[in-house]
């Protein structure tokens, strides 16, 4: 994406802003600030702006890092489909396999090197022909399992074919 000229633009948590050296950044690579839990709409409307200038935007719908023991995705937030509901543009379901020991919220983790980190793009979601649901709850809830069952099936391959010596607890 980047030798063509575009840039992911990721929504990333408010108070990453807020470190000194990340926060300047994040503001100067164009990331999303999102306040979580506030359902302020306004990181969706920046996405939606950016989505509309023909930019990438990447979107982790679990809203943050899975805490599952077996690194599976956990549920959803809805604002993944709200997205591509409100911009007309499908969503790209992608998921790694292999960076849990390196990205962690807590614990030693391991920087051990030559560790492969998978990463695999399913097939597009286009929840467009039901953009008349897009103001109903229990359709948009509905959407999101779908899309997390996308994500978790993307997981699982991945995870069945991984090298063994470098096998991930879970």
């Amino acid at each position: 994406m980047v030798r063509r000229g575009r840039r992911p633009r990721f929504l990333a948590k408010d108070r990453l802003f807020a470190i000194p050296l990340v926060g300047m950044a994040l503001r100067g690579a164009g990331q999303i600030p999102v306040s979580r839990g506030t359902g302020d709409q306004k990181p969706l409307r920046q996405a939606e702006e950016a989505l509309a200038a023909g930019e990438v935007v990447l979107v982790y719908p679990e809203g943050t890092v899975t805490n599952r023991v077996d690194s599976l995705p956990m549920g959803g937030k809805t604002g993944t489909v709200r997205l591509s509901l409100a911009s007309g543009v499908p969503i790209i379901p992608m998921a790694s396999w292999g960076s849990q020991p390196v990205w962690q919220k807590s614990g030693k983790g391991s920087l051990k090197f030559g560790r492969p980190i998978w990463t695999k793009i399913g097939p597009p979601l286009d929840f467009l022909n039901r953009v008349d649901q897009a103001s109903d709850l229990q359709s948009l809830r509905s959407m999101t399992r779908e899309l997390m069952t996308a994500l978790t099936d993307i997981v699982e391959d991945l995870r069945s074919r991984y090298p063994k010596r470098w096998a991930i607890d879970g």
